[in-house]
């Protein structure tokens, strides 16, 4: 079986006709295993399904939201459910009280979907699925949007998607969601907009409680950053710079998923900063690519895998990334936040194009590796947390605080 699985993936590699049957049928197939489950099994009401990145981990505003679950009295007879692709690796998540995991995109994963009263995931959904009338679907995204999505994108710069499919996709996506989770008027303006919802729908769906992930970002001690500082090895005496790029739209290999390749001159930053820094690299959820770092070993770790960001910003002194929402969050923590944009150009003109101005932004641009060090160097000695940054977050974070996801569990699993 898995020799003809290699086959297949290769054959979808070289055909795309080939590869759009293949899916269509596939999914076919699922759809109606899901329809029959819905129409033979009852709706259980006091079911929870939590999922994040498709499976792919367990973490952001999902995590926070189950893990308030467990602790509100309100909840205390309802069923939890994980999907996860990886059962192995959360296989602990089943000692936790009313706790079961399922495997992502299997025929038990089918049954949970069409059992549970309620979904709570932060990506899309399979495009198959559709929840039933009675059940409730809360999107909570994972992110801020700077780049611009679904069906605001205007440029057909995707190699894994035509613009026409993202347009699609995101207003079907759309019709099927029960609430959003929003931290400001923005976000619900932006996402709103990407899901093609008109204005008296935003006013119905959006629900401004702040986002639940950004809970651990106002509550976490020292003892949080000391535990995972050891758990990652990571020598006391160096500050810590966290570097979070996104995917580019344009390296997909069909078949396969996403390349990402590195614009970055680490070597530079090696001999420019090691005796200070390490660098904590960590690259999109999308990227299937595994990068050899061993060449910097002991100045770049590669924490790309790692499960909850959140713990990975608060053992930053700093922050840099490209379009990523990752800056948004990390803003709440007023550290400084600069930004490496070495495609500029390609990714606003041929991509996704942005939201917001350039000079809205939190912190400095360098657009070339020339300019990087010398970036890093002034921001580390003249940062402040300035008028801008602060109404920067009084419009972006403006719903924040450490309650977030128990405001969300109040107003969507009831």
């Amino acid at each position: 079986m898995k020799k003809i699985k290699e086959r297949i993936k290769k054959i979808m590699q070289r055909s795309t006709i080939f590869h759009k049957l293949y899916k269509k049928i596939v999914f076919t197939k699922r759809g109606l295993t899901y329809k029959r489950f819905g129409k033979q099994l009852p709706l259980e009401e006091k079911t929870i399904l939590f999922e994040s990145f498709q499976g792919r981990l367990v973490t952001c505003s999902p995590k926070a939201m189950y893990y308030a679950a467990l602790n509100d009295e309100r909840y205390k007879d309802y069923t939890f459910i994980w999907s996860v692709r990886n059962t192995k690796k959360y296989a602990y998540l089943a000692k936790n009280p009313n706790t079961k995991i399922v495997k992502y995109n299997t025929k038990s994963y089918l049954r949970v979907l069409a059992t549970a009263k309620y979904w709570v995931t932060n990506s899309t959904m399979l495009t198959y699925i559709t929840p039933k009338k009675e059940q409730v679907f809360v999107q909570t995204w994972h992110g801020t949007p700077l780049k611009r999505l679904g069906c605001d994108i205007k440029s057909e710069g995707s190699k894994a998607q035509k613009l026409s499919e993202i347009h699609q996709q995101y207003h079907s996506q759309g019709k099927k969601i029960t609430y959003y989770l929003s931290p400001s008027k923005f976000y619900t303006e932006k996402i709103g907009s990407a899901y093609d919802h008109s204005v008296e729908e935003r006013a119905e769906k959006f629900i401004e409680c702040g986002y639940p992930r950004n809970d651990f970002l106002f509550s976490f001690t020292d003892e949080d950053v000391k535990r995972i500082k050891e758990k990652l090895k990571i020598p006391e005496d160096k500050k810590v710079l966290l570097y979070a790029p996104t995917f580019r739209d344009n390296n997909f290999e069909r078949g396969r998923g996403f390349h990402y390749d590195i614009g970055i001159d680490f070597e530079q930053l090696k001999k420019e900063f090691a005796e200070d820094y390490v660098i904590l690299f960590r690259a999109h959820y999308f990227i299937i690519d595994k990068f050899d770092l061993s060449s910097y070993e002991g100045f770049i770790y590669d924490v790309s895998r790692y499960d909850d960001i959140n713990e990975l910003y608060i053992i930053s002194d700093m922050l840099l990334t490209d379009y990523s929402s990752v800056f948004f969050d990390y803003a709440n923590l007023n550290r400084p936040i600069m930004f490496f944009m070495y495609d500029y150009e390609l990714y606003k003109n041929e991509m996704r194009d942005f939201y917001l101005d350039m000079s809205e932004l939190p912190g400095p641009i360098a657009y070339k590796n020339s300019e990087l060090c010398d970036m890093i160097r002034k921001t580390e000695k003249e940062f402040s947390y300035d008028e801008k940054y602060k109404a920067f977050n009084e419009r972006f974070n403006t719903f924040n605080d450490k309650e977030s996801a128990k405001r969300a569990l109040g107003e969507c699993i009831k």
